[in-house]
Order: C-alpha cells, then sequence, then structure tokens
C-alpha cells in the first residue's frame, strides 16, 4: 500500500529551536506531517503510539534525556518506530552504538537536505510494511478467532498436512468428526486448501504449526 505524504508522520525531537525550524521547513516541502519536540520528555509526553507510518528524527546528545536513553526507554515500553539519530562528529560512535541497538540510520551535523530526506523516506517505507504486517496479522487472527477450541486443535494439524484418519487418532474423535471439523473450519475461515490455512495460522502466529 503506498500512503499519502500527509498521512505520514516525522516526530523531530532536538533541543535546538533553530534546526527544529529549519527541519520543519524541509519536511513540509515533501508534505509529510511533522511534529516537534524540544526534549525526549516532552516527546514521552505528547507523542501518542504509532498509527501510522512514522519515524522520528532523535538528537543523539541532549540536556537531561539524551536520544539514546529515550531510545531504550521506547524499546522497553514495546514501541516500535524507526529512528534517524542525529549527531555530530564527536558522537559518531555512539551512533553506531545505536544502530546496534535497533535504530534505522544515523545521520551527521551538518547533513545535506537530500540525505536526510532520503533517509526519512526510508524509514517511513519500513514503519510501512511494519505496520501493514501487523494489520495482516491481526486480521488473521480474528479469523481463526471464530473458531471453536476443538475445531482449532483440528486447524492445526490439518494446516501441517495431517490426513483425517491420522487427526481422527490424534483428537481421539471419529474420521467424520474430522471432516466435520474440516468442513466447518474451511467454511468459518473461507478458505479451501490446508495450504491456504497454514499460510493463515502462520501469519497469525509465525509459531503455531511447531
Amino acid at each position: 500500500m503506498t500512503y499519502p505524504p500527509e498521512d505520514c508522520l516525522v516526530h523531530v525531537v532536538d533541543d535546538d529551536a533553530g534546526l527544529r525550524r529549519s527541519l520543519r521547513f524541509l519536511l513540509d516541502s515533501v508534505g509529510w506531517s511533522v511534529k516537534l519536540y524540544a526534549s525526549a520528555e516532552e516527546f514521552l509526553d505528547l507523542a501518542a503510539p504509532p498509527t501510522q507510518p512514522s519515524c522520528l528524527l532523535l538528537d543523539i546528545r541532549m540536556p537531561a534525556m539524551s536520544g539514546l536513553e529515550l531510545q531504550q526507554l521506547l524499546r522497553e515500553r514495546g514501541v516500535h518506530l524507526p529512528i534517524l539519530f542525529m549527531t555530530g562528529h564527536a558522537d559518531v560512535s555512539m551512533a553506531v552504538q545505536a544502530m546496534k541497538s535497533g535504530a534505522s540510520d544515523f545521520i551527521e551535523k551538518p547533513f545535506k537536505d537530500q540525505m536526510l530526506l532520503d533517509a526519512v523516506a526510508a524509514a517511513i517505507r519500513h514503519s510501512a510494511e511494519a505496520l501493514e504486517e501487523t494489520q495482516r496479522r491481526e486480521a488473521a487472527v480474528a479469523v481463526l478467532a471464530a473458531l471453536s477450541p476443538r475445531e482449532k486443535e483440528a486447524a492445526r494439524l490439518i494446516a501441517r498436512g495431517q490426513p483425517n484418519k491420522l487427526i481422527a487418532a490424534s483428537l481421539g474423535i471419529s474420521e467424520k468428526t474430522v471432516h466435520i471439523h474440516r468442513q466447518r473450519v474451511m467454511e468459518k475461515t473461507a478458505i479451501s486448501s490446508a495450504a491456504e490455512l497454514a499460510r493463515l495460522m502462520l501469519r497469525a502466529d509465525p509459531a503455531a504449526l511447531d
């Protein structure tokens, strides 16, 4: 899915008011929505969990809470947001450490406008892909939630390619009952094959067929 620029959000956290204003002007020129924060603490107070393709442009060195500390706190809270660190020359080693901790990229100040725009665009794409994957997983979970506990047991064995006879033996039921479960599973999930069922279950939970 391709999102219009205005549906994509760039958070900018930097204690330099002049840089925040210039970044807003630059990011506005592409059409992205932009929110500015003067500190990591302000970001934590005001920013909502991401529900749209988003990224965080984050100064690595700030008074009080640093960018690295904010990154760690977001990880602990389970907030998955691509982070682009803005760093001075002396902070490159810190930025490398941030990358090892999951940051998407780092940009050394002073940076060229196009380099920053390209990095933000890549982070937005990554965020959009992750958001779509989450939506697909949630949709699969919702479909499978319609199955009864017994149908879920049968579905797992069907998805693993087991014939009705083996499923009946595993569940301690008759082959006729297995056939009924199979029909109901296919009807409720609106699919027609074991392979499709396997894909659906793995989309909901990658460990579903282990």
